[in-house]
C-alpha cells in the first residue's frame, strides 16, 4: 500500500548545533504527527539567501507532487518582510518573501503565491527571532493536515524578485559566476551544459574555462578523469557546469568562491 504520509522538507542555515532544526520539528508533528520531515540541509552558509535558492531549484523536482518545502534563510527576520506560501510545479514552498525562490519562480510559470498573516495558522509568542518555527513550521504542518492556502492570507502579485546571477556573452567569451561550493569544495558554476554546447557551436569544440588565476583546457566526462594537481571541470548531475579537485577541495586549494567569475573562452 503506498504510503500516504504528508512529507514536509526543511533548507536552512541553521546548523545542528542549535535547538533550531529541532523545534521547527517539534512543531510540525504537535501540529501532525503524522507528517514525515525530510532534512535537505541545515549546512547552507549564513544569510546565503542565493545558495539556498540554487540548493532548492536542484532538488524539489526529485520530491513527490503535493510535499511542502519549508526554506529558511531569513537575515530579514523580524522586519516588515513577508511570509510567503508558494504553489508551483504541483508542491508548496513555506519561506520568507527576501528572493529566495527566485530561482523557482523563474523556472516555474503561473506560480500562486499568498502571504502568511493568519493567526490561527502560527504560535503565539512574543519574540520576533525565530520566524522559522513561529511561522514557517506551524504554516507547513497546517498546510498538510488539508487547510486551503486561501486560508492563510491574501494573494501576492509582487514578491521579491533577487536578482539571478546569468551569464552573460562579452562579444566571443562567456561569463559567469560560482554560485554554490558544496561539501567537497567543489565549486558549481551557473553555467549550464545548454550554454556549453551553445558556446561550442559558436566557437568550435575547443574549451578554456578560466577562474580565478587558472585555466582549465576542456572538459573531462568524471571526478575519476581529474588529477590532484590541477583544476579540471565538468558538467554535473544538476547539468551545471562544476569545477573540481580530485579528491581534494577546489575552493580551498584555489581560493575561489561564491560570486567568483568563470570565463569560458
Amino acid at each position: 500500500m503506498q504510503d500516504a504520509r504528508p512529507l514536509i522538507t526543511l533548507l536552512t542555515d541553521f546548523g545542528e548545533r542549535d535547538c533550531f532544526v529541532a523545534s521547527m520539528k517539534g512543531v510540525i508533528l504537535s501540529i501532525n504527527s503524522t507528517a514525515a520531515v525530510v532534512d535537505l540541509s541545515h549546512q547552507i552558509a549564513s544569510h546565503q539567501i542565493q545558495e539556498a535558492g540554487y540548493f532548492l531549484k536542484s532538488c524539489y523536482r526529485y520530491f513527490p507532487a503535493g510535499t511542502i518545502h519549508v526554506a529558511v534563510v531569513d537575515p530579514g527576520v523580524g522586519t516588515e518582510r513577508r511570509a510567503l506560501l508558494v504553489s508551483a510545479a504541483g508542491s508548496f514552498f513555506v519561506g520568507p518573501d527576501n528572493g529566495l525562490f527566485s530561482e523557482l519562480l523563474e523556472q516555474e510559470q503561473g506560480a500562486k503565491i499568498w502571504q502568511i498573516v493568519n493567526q490561527d495558522y502560527r504560535l503565539q509568542t512574543t519574540g520576533s527571532t525565530f520566524d522559522g518555527r513561529d511561522v514557517f513550521a506551524p504554516a507547513a504542518a497546517w498546510l498538510s493536515k488539508g487547510v486551503p492556502p486561501a486560508f492563510f492570507g491574501p494573494v501576492v502579485q509582487d514578491p521579491i524578485h533577487r536578482s539571478v546571477a546569468i551569464p552573460v556573452w562579452h562579444e566571443e567569451v562567456l561569463i559567469g559566476r560560482i554560485v554554490s561550493v558544496d561539501r567537497f569544495g567543489n565549486l558549481i558554476s551557473n553555467i549550464t551544459a545548454r550554454q556549453v554546447r551553445e558556446f561550442r557551436a559558436v566557437g568550435g569544440q575547443s574549451l578554456e574555462i578560466y577562474v580565478g588565476a587558472y585555466v582549465i583546457n576542456d572538459l573531462v566526462g568524471s571526478y575519476s578523469q581529474g588529477n590532484r594537481e590541477s583544476p579540471s571541470a565538468l558538467i554535473n548531475s544538476s547539468e551545471n557546469l562544476e569545477i573540481f579537485l580530485q579528491e581534494d577541495s577546489a575552493a580551498r586549494c584555489l581560493q575561489v568562491g561564491v560570486g567568483e567569475e568563470v570565463r569560458l573562452c
